[in-house]
C-alpha cells in the first residue's frame, strides 16, 4: 500500500445519502479474483445503460451521458463529495478497490457506512468525515462552473480549496497507518522484532506455557 501524505485532485460531486456497497459495485463482479480491475464497473447500475457482467467487454456497453463519472470534467476527479452513510449495506470490500482502482483517493461525506469506513484505511483510501454545513458548501462550489480542485493534507489534517481551509479528525492510529503505507496487517509486521523478543521473555518467565 503506498503511503498517503497529501493529495490534489478534482471534485466529483455525488450529492446523496444512503449510498450501498451494492450500488457502488453491483454483487455480479464479485466474482473477480484479486484486488484492481475493478475500476471499470464502479456505480455500474447507473453508469452504463445496458445490464453488465465479468464476461461482457466493457467496450461493448453504451455509457449513459447523464451520469456523473461519464461527464467531463468529472471524468477525471479523484475526491468524491458525497452525501451522509456513505458505504453502508453489505461488508464488501470490493466497494473500495472500484473507488480505489477507478482513481478515487479521498471519499467526503458528512458519515459513512462503519465497515466501508475501516476498509478505506486498509486500501489506502482516506474517508474524511465533515459536519453538513462544510460537505453543503463544496457541494455549492462545485456547483459553478468550471471544474473545482482541492487538496487533501493528512499531514496537517486540512483541506484547502482556493483560500478556504477547513480541518478534520482521523483517529492517529489510522492517520498513522495511512502516512506510512500500512494496513493492520502490515502494521502488526513492522513490529516483528518486538513481539518476538515478548515470546522470548515470556518463555524464559513462564517456561511451561510453552511445552
Amino acid at each position: 500500500m503506498e503511503p498517503f501524505t497529501a493529495h490534489a485532485g478534482l471534485v466529483i460531486p455525488f450529492n446523496r445519502a444512503n449510498v450501498d456497497t451494492d450500488a457502488i459495485l453491483p454483487k455480479q463482479y464479485l466474482k473477480m479474483l484479486g484486488k484492481t480491475g475493478y475500476g471499470d464497473f464502479l456505480f455500474d447500475d447507473e453508469r452504463y445503460l445496458d445490464p453488465g457482467d465479468v464476461d461482457i467487454p466493457v467496450g461493448d456497453r453504451r455509457p449513459d451521458p447523464d451520469f456523473i463519472l461519464n461527464q467531463p470534467p468529472f471524468d477525471r476527479g479523484t475526491v468524491l463529495l458525497a452525501g451522509a452513510n456513505f458505504g453502508c449495506g453489505s461488508s464488501r470490500e470490493h466497494a473500495v478497490w472500484a473507488l480505489h482502482d477507478y482513481g478515487v483517493r479521498v471519499v467526503l461525506a458528512p458519515s459513512f457506512g462503519d465497515i466501508f469506513f475501516n476498509n478505506c484505511f486498509n486500501n489506502g483510501l482516506l474517508p474524511v468525515i465533515l459536519a453538513q454545513s462544510v460537505i453543503d458548501r463544496l457541494f455549492e462550489l462545485a456547483s459553478q462552473p468550471g471544474e473545482v480542485s482541492l487538496t487533501v493534507d493528512l499531514e496537517r489534517c486540512e483541506i484547502v480549496q482556493g483560500e478556504n481551509v477547513w480541518s478534520f479528525v482521523v483517529e492517529p492510529g489510522r492517520r498513522d497507518n495511512l502516512l506510512s503505507g500500512l494496513d493492520d496487517i502490515g502494521r502488526t509486521m513492522a513490529l516483528g522484532e518486538t513481539i518476538l523478543e515478548y515470546e522470548a521473555q515470556r518463555r524464559s518467565v513462564e517456561p511451561w506455557m510453552f511445552r
